[in-house]
């Protein structure tokens, strides 16, 4: 078990180990009923007191994520709280694997992105029935019969240019103007985003996300051993005063953003707070990682025009997916950046991969034509919010008064707030007996931990099914908190 403790960033060390367990608990990374080091021996690896290390166990107890057998150790609890037989330890082959140190902090999108469950609320994906399927595997079929040599080549590592020249077409439209050689095609936005972390942030640098934000994002800039600091939000997207109180304390080099429908949130970013932004990350001279992976799925009205269309002099990085409205399957994305931060950038495409795919790129130009592209986003607005509003409904009538949520403009989730004595992966274990599955809020935190939120995609499962999940979930709620009331105590404090 690595932990990676830094000892200048303002966090105790402490609450550096109780969050580096957790994140490797929720990655999967520690089984449940699997034995921890000791604390002499945690002790010594992170070389800190023993004090320490007992202080973090006691606190990773109360939080249920671990339990003690005198004489025997300290094991992961199991999501049904049966401790009885955990530390019974079973002889495995491969138990010499536990010895190989890793430098793996953290994976925990990985967790909740596909899982075995009847109703699933956890990834924010489009329901593949609203997916222009028939209309791929007929450009599939033609592009064999008209070049079948292209399976034989490799694609450019910036990308296909009759596709960048399309995204480029596309990305003026959403008032991103750029020229076709500041576009890189990525495999999605995730790859987008780990080739900036891995260019420009490692171990001592500072970089600011959301709190909270997209957990595949935290993933990423955890496992480069950076600083993370981070800025609450509200109903206009990042707290702009807060991050100037950052500003003025550190050296941020980097700050990532999700200004359209924020993932989890839904929070938009208004044009005010975007131009400030820019302003801020100018004047300091750090890079502002805009993701926008469903900026065109708007409810209500449409969006502000992204920060990079405002962006003269380069602080700005624009990704733009294509895999949830699109094609998943094909793992598209693009990335827009400008001078010796896009050559950087391209150079470090070229170490990972050497290019995308080239069949997956050549597919997805067909849908890219205006009029084609369009007609499918209005489709996908029109019926995404007649999701978005059975779900709201659904919570209105049978949600207990406890639990509060937003109401997106746009995007695909939902965000849950719970009494903050519940903790929402010991309500997901009840969920999923159910065949329901959800992001536990806890995922979207890099420091806080807040364990008592849910995001719940929407936009994934039918209606009929929508509406069993979120009722059931509501019924899972209600008995946890009227036990509470009951009991004045309960098994999810």
């Amino acid at each position: 078990m690595h932990i990676y403790i830094q000892r200048n960033n303002g966090i105790s060390i402490t609450r550096q180990i109780v969050l580096a367990v957790i994140d490797q608990i929720l990655s999967g990374f520690l089984q449940e009923g699997e034995k921890l080091p000791s604390v002499r021996v945690l002790s010594k690896q992170l070389n800190v007191s023993l004090l320490t290390v007992v202080k973090a166990y006691r606190e990773l107890e109360q939080q249920n994520f671990l339990y003690s057998v005198q004489g025997s150790g300290t094991f992961v609890r199991k999501k049904n709280n049966d401790i009885e037989t955990a530390c019974i330890e079973e002889p495995l082959t491969q138990d010499w694997q536990l010895s190989v140190p890793d430098y793996l902090p953290r994976s925990q999108l990985a967790q909740f992105h596909h899982v075995p469950q009847k109703i699933h609320l956890a990834s924010s994906m489009v329901d593949p029935e609203l997916l222009p399927n028939r209309h791929l595997k007929t450009a599939f079929e033609h592009l064999i019969q008209e070049d079948g040599t292209f399976l034989s080549r490799y694609g450019h590592t910036q990308g296909d240019q009759q596709l960048r020249l399309a995204m480029q077409q596309y990305l003026s439209g959403l008032g991103v103007y750029t020229q076709i050689e500041n576009l890189l095609v990525t495999n999605g936005s995730q790859q987008g985003i780990d080739l900036i972390a891995r260019t420009f942030v490692g171990p001592g640098d500072v970089v600011i996300l959301e709190a909270p934000t997209y957990p595949g994002a935290i993933d990423i800039f955890r496992n480069r051993g950076v600083t993370i600091l981070t800025v609450p939000l509200d109903q206009e997207g990042m707290r702009l005063d807060i991050l100037q109180q950052l500003f003025d304390k550190h050296h941020p080099k980097l700050i990532y953003t999700i200004p359209n429908f924020h993932n989890p949130t839904g929070v938009l970013m208004s044009h005010k707070r975007r131009r400030k932004l820019l302003e801020m990350a100018q004047n300091t001279q750090t890079l502002i990682i805009e993701d926008d992976p469903w900026g065109e799925i708007y409810y209500d009205q449409h969006p502000p025009a992204p920060i990079k269309s405002m962006d003269e002099y380069g602080h700005v990085i624009y990704l733009k997916g294509l895999s949830k409205i699109l094609a998943p399957g094909c793992r598209i994305g693009v990335l827009s950046a400008s001078g010796s931060i896009f050559k950087r950038l391209l150079a470090a495409k070229a170490n990972a991969d050497l290019g995308t795919p080239l069949v997956t790129q050549k597919i997805l130009l067909p849908f890219l034509e205006p009029s084609i592209v369009e007609s499918h986003m209005q489709n996908l607005r029109t019926t995404l919010k007649i999701r978005r509003d059975l779900a709201l409904e659904i919570l209105s009538e049978r949600c207990p008064k406890e639990v509060s949520w937003m109401v997106p403009q746009g995007g695909l989730n939902l965000w849950l707030s719970l009494p903050e004595w519940v903790q929402s992966h010991l309500v997901l274990a009840e969920a999923n007996k159910k065949g329901i599955s959800f992001l536990p809020g806890s995922s979207c935190f890099s420091v806080e931990h807040e364990n008592h939120h849910i995001r719940l995609s929407f936009s994934f499962v039918s209606q009929e099914l929508l509406r069993e999940g979120i009722t059931t979930l509501c019924e899972i709620l209600a008995g946890i908190i009227l036990s509470r009331k009951n009991s004045h105590s309960s098994p999810y404090f």
